[in-house]
């Protein structure tokens, strides 16, 4: 009898051995493969780019990030965003675009915490802030999902639900985080006050010490605005501040605020951006039942809109990936030797290491406080890929417009090269604490 119980247990014990090391490698399956999808995408850009092939050159490569962002990515979020989402869901998902600024706020700070440590370069000290809180939310996160879900054995199930759901939940957070480039990371991107980072990288950074004030060649570093403000008399071989007159006051006010009041217009005029303008309509029609009746449901009026926008929408995956893949080709470039080993590798590590166990901690806590939908694992899934996702592709155009479009190239290589290993491993512990 004894020996039958051993038997019995023996058989128990190896049987489970046998299926939680089935379920390992599951989990490790479902973790690796659409990152290695992803990898295989993005070689085939980098090869059609490579002067072997040279079909997606500068101009190709430009020409398709175009069609991504003003068509396939707009008809992607329309049709799955406005496919799945309700009133009631609307009320439900209140906390991804939330999450998506808990995370902006928690990977800058950590931003500053590394920066003020490595002590990067001048003048990029806010620019390794930015790149390092700054992830993309967006158009990676929307890979992984497609690809994980195109498995048929799939741990979030039908591989239909799965797509849709993701992807709703993904675009639901993208007109917060372009909100957040177009302003916070334009901002902090700025170059030094009437200078370019061009001029400013060949210049010490100016000497905080008040007592070495008057050895600064004609106060270079001070600010425009308090330049004019301020004349300087000499009297007993002393020199004096004397105020300028109220005219001239004036004048500089408004030359401050219309200095202002055109900023906020390169803002509102940069998030008229097509997947912003998508979402908004997603979110309108989708939470309206009769324009959803009569656009978005499978035997509505117009739904050949809609199939128009889904067939177009699949097309975004592989162009978004060919485009990068394209991109890697130009190498890191000069933007490196600006920035430093230690700079881009502080950038590199703590956007891939250090962010995403805050992130998990995050998410952990509202998920025990009741933010999160009770039993729904890919919203959960999708709020710890907001904090484990490479600096957002996004914040290198910004980078453009600000003139360190260079520097911002080369952290977008570096990153979304390491980030191919490190989004694997993060995954594979995601799936094993949802599962």
């Amino acid at each position: 009898m004894a020996g039958k119980m051993k038997t019995s247990l023996l058989s128990i014990f190896l049987e489970n051995q046998e299926l939680r090391g089935e379920s390992i490698f599951n989990t490790m399956k479902f973790a690796v493969l659409p990152v290695a999808k992803v990898f295989t995408m993005c070689f085939m850009g980098f090869l059609m780019a490579s002067n072997y092939v040279n079909i997606l050159s500068t101009n190709g490569r430009k020409l398709l990030n175009g069609l991504v962002f003003c068509l396939l990515l707009p008809c992607l979020i329309f049709s799955q965003l406005g496919r799945a989402i309700t009133f009631q869901k609307l009320l439900e998902w209140w906390y991804i675009p939330v999450n998506v600024v808990i995370g902006s706020i928690s990977g800058s700070l950590i931003g500053f915490i590394v920066a003020a440590v490595v002590q990067p370069p001048y003048p990029y000290f806010k620019f390794t802030i930015v790149h390092i809180g700054i992830g993309n939310i967006g158009n990676i996160p929307l890979v992984l999902i497609a690809a994980l879900c195109r498995d048929e054995s799939n741990p979030f199930g039908d591989p239909n639900k799965c797509n849709e759901s993701g992807n709703a939940y993904i675009s639901f957070g993208q007109w917060v985080g372009a909100i957040i480039v177009y302003t916070y990371v334009f901002q902090m991107l700025a170059p030094p006050n009437g200078e370019t980072f061009d001029s400013a990288e060949e210049k010490e950074p100016p000497n905080k010490d008040p007592a070495a004030y008057g050895k600064l060649p004609s106060n270079a570093f001070l600010p425009n605005v308090e330049k004019r403000s301020i004349k300087v008399s000499f009297k007993d071989d002393k020199p004096v501040r004397v105020p300028l007159s109220p005219s001239v006051e004036c004048e500089i006010v408004s030359s401050t605020s219309s200095k202002v009041f055109a900023k906020i217009l390169i803002i509102l005029n940069e998030l008229k951006q097509p997947p912003i303008i998508a979402s908004a309509l997603a979110i309108f029609c989708g939470t309206i039942p009769f324009l959803k009746r009569l656009i978005l449901k499978d035997d509505a009026p117009f739904f050949f809109l809609t199939d128009s926008c889904l067939i177009l929408g699949e097309a975004m995956i592989p162009c978004i990936l060919l485009a990068l893949g394209g991109n890697l080709i130009d190498g890191p470039g000069v933007g490196s030797r600006r920035l430093g080993f230690r700079t881009m590798a502080s950038i590199v590590f703590a956007r891939l290491v250090l962010i995403p166990p805050v992130g998990l901690g995050i998410v952990t806590l509202v998920d025990k406080l009741g933010f999160i939908p009770n039993g729904d694992k890919m919203f959960k899934f999708v709020l710890l890929l907001q904090h484990t996702m490479p600096t957002s592709v996004i914040s290198g155009a910004v980078a453009n417009l600000q003139g360190c479009g260079k520097e911002a190239a080369a952290v977008l290589f570096w990153v979304h090269i390491f980030a191919v290993f490190s989004m694997a491993g993060w995954i594979i512990l995601y799936l094993a604490i949802l599962f």
